[in-house]
């Protein structure tokens, strides 16, 4: 029975963080800490890394903490629920870093109408240059009118 609610945990948590990334984008990144998620709209950076990069070892932690309670407390409950978070930051990665800004060349290319619809809302997110008046806040869920709208297969 365990083996049945393990994976559930692991997918609620999963699923969650797309909530808990869009209300962390939307008012974290666009808010207080703009300073930091600037330079990934703006490209004022020099070299590969951008500040924006240290969001990555902020959205880690959470992660690693239920990794390691679940671990070292033998909660499997945890242990689930830290990995459904890690592994929506390693779907993050390759969709937002990966497929989306081409961070590496790979996943150029994709007639596949989702991935379509991600980068094209994705781009639509970037077209604001300043933290005001912001759209397509979330990663993985799409709004239903960037599957409708005519494709583009620039990268942003």
């Amino acid at each position: 029975m365990n083996w049945l609610i393990y994976p559930a945990i692991i997918s609620t948590a999963f699923i969650a963080m797309e909530g808990v990334a869009w209300l962390t984008h939307r008012y974290v990144m666009h808010g207080l800490f703009w300073a930091l998620h600037r330079d990934h709209h703006r490209k004022d950076h020099c070299g590969f890394l951008e500040r924006n990069d240290f969001f990555f070892l902020i959205f880690a932690l959470p992660g690693v903490a239920c990794l390691g309670t679940g671990t070292l407390g033998h909660s499997p409950v945890w242990t689930c629920v830290g990995s459904g978070i890690t592994l929506y930051g390693v779907c993050y990665f390759f969709v937002h870093d990966l497929f989306i800004h081409q961070r590496l060349k790979v996943l150029r290319n994709s007639n596949n109408r989702y991935l379509k619809a991600i980068r094209r809302a994705h781009k639509m997110h970037h077209k604001h240059l300043g933290k005001e008046d912001g759209e397509c806040f979330g990663m993985l869920w799409v709004p239903l009118k960037y599957f409708k709208e005519k494709p583009s297969d620039q990268s942003v």
